[in-house]
């Protein structure tokens, strides 16, 4: 047998926006805390308004790292050819391409897709 508790749907849907406080709460202090011991970063509006108008997230992380194509290249062993066309949309990259992208750019591969 359950316990069960019936209670008016006006408290119902109180405690249903306290519990959904509470988890926003946790949430917050989640990322502040990954922001304070170095697990995130903040990207600067004008990076992120760039991914938001469509632009290719890999050009916007390389640009924001101060990175050339050649330079990321170097540093992912990704072909400068298949970033050029990662960035201009044309390929996609395999799912161990973006990862040493996102390595190389220090960034998660949700970053880049």
């Amino acid at each position: 047998m359950t316990d069960t508790v019936t209670i008016p749907r006006e408290e119902y849907e109180r405690l249903l926006r306290l519990a959904e406080d509470a988890a926003d709460s946790a949430a917050y202090d989640r990322a502040i805390a990954r922001l304070a011991n170095g697990q995130d970063e903040l990207i600067p509006a004008e990076y992120a308004n760039r991914i938001i108008d469509g632009e290719s997230p890999l050009r916007v992380f390389r640009d924001w790292r101060a990175m050339t194509q050649t330079a990321l290249a170097e540093a992912s062993d990704v072909n400068r050819v298949q970033i050029t066309e990662i960035e201009a949309g044309r390929n996609s990259g395999s799912v161990e391409t973006i990862r040493k992208l996102a390595e190389a750019l220090g960034v998660s591969v949700d970053d880049l897709v």
